[in-house]
């Protein structure tokens, strides 16, 4: 049972660094801070699944993360 969380999360975690390299670059600069930054961009369709599947991996990543410890310290 263990074995099969690690296998999962060790593939997780190499599908989450190849989805984080595939965003595209937010290069916000100071206007991120006002918030003017967001004003005139959109975000398409293609970045929201990608972000959609960046997020739901992560979340197994994590979730495989506490199992792991809390099948280990007991």
């Amino acid at each position: 049972m263990l074995t099969t969380i690690w296998i999962i999360q060790i593939i997780s975690a190499v599908l989450l660094i190849l989805l984080v390299l595939l965003h595209s670059p937010k290069g916000d600069g100071l206007g991120a801070i006002g918030g003017a930054a967001n004003l005139f961009t959109s975000q398409k369709s293609a970045e929201k699944g990608l972000n959609r599947v960046t997020y739901i991996l992560s979340g197994i990543f994590l979730l495989c993360s506490f199992i792991t410890g809390y099948h280990l310290f007991h």
